[in-house]
């Protein structure tokens, strides 16, 4: 009895082996990955996870919590955020700027937030690279994302990006970028008027 058991066994295991051939295959197809990427073992490594953040402290770069206090910490690629409750505590792994040219930082604050943002890309993003529309409604093209938070500087924001691979990575244009559902838990956090500093 124990050998026809062994026997089913194995031939549901064949049957399964030959019906998931094909899926594997296709996974190992080389038109799965995009063809215009560099090589990974060009790409320098980044560190991701969670033990590569620097651990912070508000106290340590604001007086007061107030509404709420964000830090971008720009060595780190991490956004730290403090609600004005001093219990909430949200950290995110995000986007930071590609040149240290196109890094500000600071202190700034939150003026504005908006759902589903439009995108103007400024004059400079247009110099370098001239393909870029004037403007951009929200949407899944939309480099902002699904949320973004405006701050006092002009043409600076904390937003979201549907282009998952940017994060962890100098890939902004000064903007500190998050995942789409980290910016959207994020959102319903901040407050117009939370301080921010980029670090």
């Amino acid at each position: 009895m124990s050998k026809t058991l062994v026997t089913r066994r194995h031939a549901l295991m064949g049957a399964a082996a030959t019906l998931m051939t094909p899926s594997i295959l296709r996974a190992q197809s080389t038109d799965a990955f995009p063809a215009d990427e560099n090589p990974i073992r060009e790409v320098v490594p980044v560190n991701r996870n969670i033990s590569a953040f620097q651990k912070q402290h508000w106290q340590d770069h604001f007086d007061t919590l107030g509404v709420g206090c964000l830090l971008a910490d720009i060595n780190s690629r991490a956004l730290h955020y403090w609600g004005g409750d001093e219990v909430t505590h949200r950290l995110f792994p995000s986007s930071v700027p590609i040149t240290e040219e196109l890094t500000r930082r600071g202190y700034s604050k939150v003026v504005r937030k908006a759902k589903n943002p439009s995108w103007t890309p400024t004059a400079s993003m247009r110099e370098r690279d001239p393909s870029l529309p004037r403007r951009l409604e929200g949407g899944p093209g939309n480099p902002l994302g699904t949320r973004a938070m405006y701050l006092d500087w002009p043409a600076y924001l904390v937003h979201g990006t549907h282009d998952t691979r940017k994060i962890g990575r100098q890939s902004s244009s000064g903007c500190i970028g998050l995942y789409n559902q980290h910016v959207e838990e994020l959102y319903e956090l901040v407050k117009v008027g939370t301080q921010v500093r980029l670090l």
